[in-house]
């Protein structure tokens, strides 16, 4: 057990190294003082643009698919370890401990994991994202929906509970990272990517 709390420690300051803020010190930016102030790719292609984004994602979803792999390595005699250092991983990418507690949302770093430990999970996780922001425009949002298939999927028999945990958690998760996202979109205030919204430019055509 010992050797797990180490692996989820690991898990966690992994997570804590954050994508846009080391590419930020290269180029002298703390993107967290632009845009939305998220440390994610989100923000970072609104501010800084695609190749800075690009750099972050690969950071980003890197980071869930290392602590996948370290936690099936030398964690398997503990079924649940992938799925809990996945989660720590996730929270380091939210309050990383070498940025100030001051992170991202962890939705790429969720992806990451997905890819090692769940990948069929991406097909539904992926499709109702596209959708959503095709209609809406509205990437939080499109997050939080997306996040939200994943208990669901879980319940597709065989059940696994260790997957359904894990789906809720995350989930919750997403929610309270997107906060902020839900309250502007509540005020109408939230920043909508026109660029995405191709159903409604077909629509038009």
């Amino acid at each position: 057990m010992t050797s797990v709390l180490i692996l989820l420690l690991a898990a966690y300051l992994l997570g804590s190294v954050s994508g846009s803020l080391l590419l930020g010190r290269l180029r002298g930016v703390d993107i967290r003082t632009q845009g939305s102030g998220n440390a994610g790719g989100t923000n970072a292609l609104r501010t800084q643009g695609w190749k800075f984004a690009l750099g972050t994602v690969i950071v980003d979803v890197g980071k869930g698919v290392l602590a996948a792999w370290l936690a099936l390595r030398f964690g398997r005699d503990f079924a649940w370890s992938p799925y809990a250092a996945v989660l720590a991983a996730i929270c380091g990418h939210v309050w990383p401990v070498f940025h100030g507690f001051r992170g991202g949302k962890g939705a790429g770093t969720l992806i990451g994991g997905l890819l090692l430990l769940w990948p069929w999970a991406l097909l539904p996780v992926l499709a109702v994202w596209i959708l959503s922001l095709g209609l809406g425009g509205y990437v939080g949002l499109s997050t939080v929906l997306a996040v939200a298939t994943l208990p669901v999927f879980a319940l597709v028999p065989p059940v696994d509970a260790i997957r359904l945990l894990f789906g809720f958690a995350v989930s919750l998760l997403i929610v309270f990272t997107h906060r902020a996202n839900l309250a502007r979109l509540r005020a109408g205030t939230e920043h909508r990517f026109e660029r995405a919204r191709f159903l409604r430019r077909r629509r038009s055509a």
